[in-house]
């Protein structure tokens, strides 16, 4: 079984050809600068250098069209036709509140997505724009939508209405939907398999730290509450984003500067966070190099941002009245070991404890590293985290259900003797590099 996921942004998309039945990736890569001049495409298969390729892209279903030629021509392509083709998958930032999990396309879901732009103005129209090509150009095989927001459609109501005129909510939709869901998936079941236990008997804190930031409070194996909300601009101190603050600054600078609503929005999303501490820098390695030159404001950035990871656990930990472990995933989450320590730090008064050492030796995306100090009373993971595994995974158990196969649903990944071959090899290169990475790698019950 062959499948195609495709992730269409404002101005790109991104592509992945996989094979299920061999557990590996055929081809991969991205058109960029669609709909602009200088369109061009990154193309690359396993064992083979990676190619650019010029070319004219002025919409989104060329570009798709070009993803199709690009994988079946005579040149470069890796399956002989469409026809190999068994499901196409489509990454959808926004369900809304019409869809609590992945859901196999047609015309009345196609109609909800487009009733739902306003909710993600910038992120569903190109979802949509690529889901009618690929439909278009694959008209016989069934097409998947994999939402970011589904996985916190259990939140309860008290948790994700904000305090603002009711009728907003109905009128509007206006409340927390929260992001970051397929990541979210992933880890709490890895986590589960961690601590040996059932995941829908796990409570637990996911850290989800990349240059977008978001935790999650998972009470008995689901989302009970998380830091995005309305948009991903909530929360946490992010790369570019401001996360929470007083929204009166807005209109105040606003009024000050004359900036128009959407000026603003692009300072809050695109030139606040890390780079507006900073004024310089997103990539966190980077600032913490510079913090360790003794630049000030890059100190700044890593204190603000840890100090606000810290709250939140806090609050996370006490909304679910304790919890079996924390979780660090994502760039950061799995890298840095200075924000992991910051954030962590003095939480041993809530069984909370990390082993130094052991959290200056997990720097590595390849392993599911446990950094728990020996007598914590709470678990402390970093795991990898991997979005695209649980992409392709609904996208097979949907492919069954369209051809009316009833199975009970199980991520593989959630089983013990789960085993992620790519990242076994990559690991195994690190160590020769770096031993004392086995000292690490969390051991499954």
């Amino acid at each position: 079984m062959i499948i195609l996921c495709l992730n269409c942004g404002s101005s790109s998309v991104k592509y992945r050809l996989y094979d299920w039945d061999r557990k590996e990736t055929i081809a991969s890569g991205v058109v960029e600068r669609v709909g602009l001049d200088g369109s061009f495409c990154t193309h690359e298969v396993p064992g083979q250098a990676k190619v650019k390729i010029e070319l004219e892209c002025p919409n989104h279903r060329e570009a798709i069209k070009f993803v199709v030629d690009i994988l079946t021509s005579p040149e470069s392509g890796v399956i002989k036709d469409l026809s190999l083709i068994s499901a196409v998958g489509h990454r959808v930032v926004h369900g809304g509140e019409r869809f609590a999990k992945s859901v196999i396309i047609n015309d009345a879901v196609l109609m909800s997505f487009k009733e739902l732009i306003s909710l993600a103005p910038l992120h569903n129209p190109p979802n949509i724009l690529g889901i009618e090509a690929a439909r278009e150009l694959l008209p016989d095989v069934p097409h998947m939508a994999i939402m970011d927001t589904a996985w916190h459609q259990t939140m309860t109501e008290h948790v994700f209405m904000y305090a603002l005129p009711y009728q907003w909510y109905e009128k509007y939709k206006i409340r927390r939907y929260g992001f970051h869901g397929t990541s979210f998936i992933y880890v709490s079941r890895r986590a589960a398999v961690l601590l040996g236990k059932d995941p829908f008997k796990c409570n637990l804190v996911i850290c989800h730290i990349g240059n977008g930031v978001s935790l999650n409070a998972v009470k008995f194996g689901v989302s009970y509450d998380t830091s995005m909300g309305f948009t991903p601009l909530e929360g946490m101190i992010m790369g570019t984003r401001a996360g929470d603050h007083d929204v009166a600054i807005d209109f105040f600078i606003m009024e000050k500067e004359g900036y128009t609503p959407k000026e603003m929005d692009s300072i809050l999303n695109k030139k606040s966070g890390i780079i507006g501490i900073t004024g310089k820098y997103i990539d966190r390695r980077d600032v913490e190099t510079e913090a360790a030159k003794g630049d000030e404001r890059a100190r700044l950035a890593i204190e603000m941002e840890s100090y606000r990871i810290k709250k939140y656990i806090g609050a996370y930990v006490a909304a679910l009245g304790g919890i079996d472990a924390v979780v660090f995933t994502a760039g950061v989450g799995e890298k840095s070991s200075i924000i992991r320590a910051k954030a962590l730090d003095g939480f041993e008064f809530m069984g909370i404890e990390y082993d130094k050492e052991k959290n200056e030796i997990a720097q590595t995306r390849n392993a599911e590293c446990d950094i728990s100090a020996k007598n914590s009373k709470v678990k402390v993971f970093v795991i990898p985290t991997d979005e695209e595994r649980v992409f392709i995974e609904d996208v097979v158990a949907l492919y069954e259900e369209s051809k009316g196969r009833k199975v009970r649903f199980t991520y593989r990944f959630q089983l013990p003797h789960y085993r992620n071959s790519l990242r076994d090899k990559a690991f195994e290169k690190e160590c020769e590099k770096n031993p004392n990475l086995r000292k690490v790698v969390a051991k499954i019950p």
